[in-house]
Formats: C-alpha cells, structure tokens, sequence
C-alpha cells in the first residue's frame, strides 16, 4: 500500500516538473513574422542557434511574404516583426502597432531572366529603362503578385516607368501568388524575367540559364527593419524576450554573424547597425 501511494506521489511530483518545463519553455520563446527571404536564404539557421545559446530564448519563424507578416503583426500574432518595406514598417509603428522601428541590415534586389536576354535589358541604364524594355517586346514576366516586400517595390518600380502592368495581367505579365522561390520556378520554365532580392538568388539552386542581367540602380536597395510589436496594444507581447532579441540583433556579435553568412563565398546580407 505504502509502495503505491508512494509511486502515485510521484508520479504527480514529475507531472508537476514537467509542466512547469513547459511553462518555462513557453516563456522563453518569441514568434518573428518575418520575409520568405531571409528564412530561404538560411540566415536565421545561421545565426538564431547563437542566439538562443547567449539567451536561452527560442525564436518560432513565420515566414511569410512582408504583407502577410505585417498582417500578422498587426493581428498582435507575433512579438517581432522583420520585414523589408520601409514605407509599411513606418506606417506599422505611427498607428501604434510597432514600438520602435531599427534598421537591420540591407543588401539588393536584382532583375533575372533568360541568358540570351531577349528585352535587352541587361545595356540598359537603369532599371526603369529596363522594364519599359521588357514591356515593349511583352517578354515574360513573372511577378510575385503576393503583396510581398518584393511584390510592393516590383510594383512600384513599374508606376516609375509609367505602366500598369495589372492591364496586362495573365498575358505576358504572370502573378503566381507564390513565394520567391516558386516564382523563379515559373520564370526558369516559362525564360522569362522577375524581380528577386539578391540573397535569394544567390541560394537558388534551379538557375539553369538563367543568370542576373540588371543590377546595381539605386532604386534596387532593399533595406530591412526590425520591429518588436507593441504590448501596450497587446498585453501578451513578450516585450522582454523579444527587447532581448532586437538587441542582441543590433549588437556587434549579431551584426558580425548577420556579416559574416554567405553563399558559395558571397556575402547575402549587410549590417546596418551597432550598438
């Protein structure tokens, strides 16, 4: 009798420990909505082990296009926001979604297409003679259409160039509504061109001919920012953990590591900031 009660007791003392693992574990985990670009680049696989070594906090990644993470930001679904569009992460924090707003780290979006680059685009001097290129031969291009970080500055780099590429939507002009990578799918079959940030293509494994024909314009940066979403809108905000992250990002071990990823020897991602 005294064997069982002694087992049952126990059992419930382990349960207990158990569940107060489980609390704590919970405690010490953030949700980051952040881009499908630097999930698929392999940045956070990168540096995010080091961070959970210094701090014991675990970092949960959805990694969505920056429309959908804004949204989810927005809906109080994450405790940090790092996406790639600075007109919308500004916008996120003045309507008091967002607690402050950091630069990050930044690197470029470049135009790909087929080798034998029949648009030309690859003499042209900027990147709105490009496109107005492509749209005059109607080549093939595919665009992400997903309200994307890369979707928002495709778009508004076809604004620059005077046209609506929407006029002309399921001709030469495709919207997979798909992620990056999916997109350059369709553009390798069909050998057209796409927008794409750099650190993507560079992780891309199914180039075949295709290859980078216009870079280097100003209008191509593609600045990042960090956000840790606000808990006085939504009091579940895990504001110490997710302070923890933001700093530890913009320190000089965070940034060193953000410097110091590359693929096949170049580096995808520029730090922006020290602390």
């Amino acid at each position: 009798m005294f064997k069982n009660k002694f087992r049952v007791l126990l059992s419930i003392v382990l349960l207990a420990l158990s569940f107060g693992s489980i609390k704590s574990t919970l405690a010490e985990s953030i949700i980051l909505a952040s881009t499908t670009s630097t999930q698929n680049s392999g940045l956070f696989d990168y540096i995010l082990p080091a961070f959970t070594e210094d701090t014991g906090i675990t970092v949960n990644v959805v990694a969505v296009g920056t429309g959908a993470a804004l949204k989810l930001a927005r809906n109080g679904d994450a405790d940090v926001l790092m996406v790639h569009h600075r007109t919308s992460e500004e916008k996120f924090v003045t309507e008091g979604f967002g607690v402050e707003r950091f630069d990050l780290m930044h690197n470029d979006f470049v135009l790909v297409g087929p080798d034998n680059d029949p648009a030309e685009i690859k003499s042209a001097a900027n990147v709105v003679v490009a496109l107005k290129r492509i749209e005059k031969v109607q080549a093939p291009f595919l665009s992400r259409g997903d309200d994307s970080g890369t979707n928002k500055r495709e778009l508004e780099l076809w604004h620059q160039a005077s046209f609506d590429p929407k006029t002309v939507s399921g001709d030469w002009y495709r919207e997979t509504g798909s992620g990056m990578g999916a997109t350059l799918n369709t553009a390798v079959a069909m050998q057209g061109y796409a927008l794409t940030d750099r650190a993507t293509w560079l992780s891309y494994k199914n180039k075949q001919n295709m290859q980078v024909l216009f870079e280097g314009d100003k209008r191509l940066f593609n600045q990042y920012g960090v956000i840790v979403v606000n808990p006085e809108k939504y009091p579940h905000v895990k504001l110490k953990e997710a302070n923890s992250f933001v700093d530890w990002l913009l320190s000089s071990k965070g940034q060193s590591l953000i410097a110091s990823y590359k693929v096949s020897g170049e580096q995808l991602f520029t730090p922006d900031a020290l602390k």
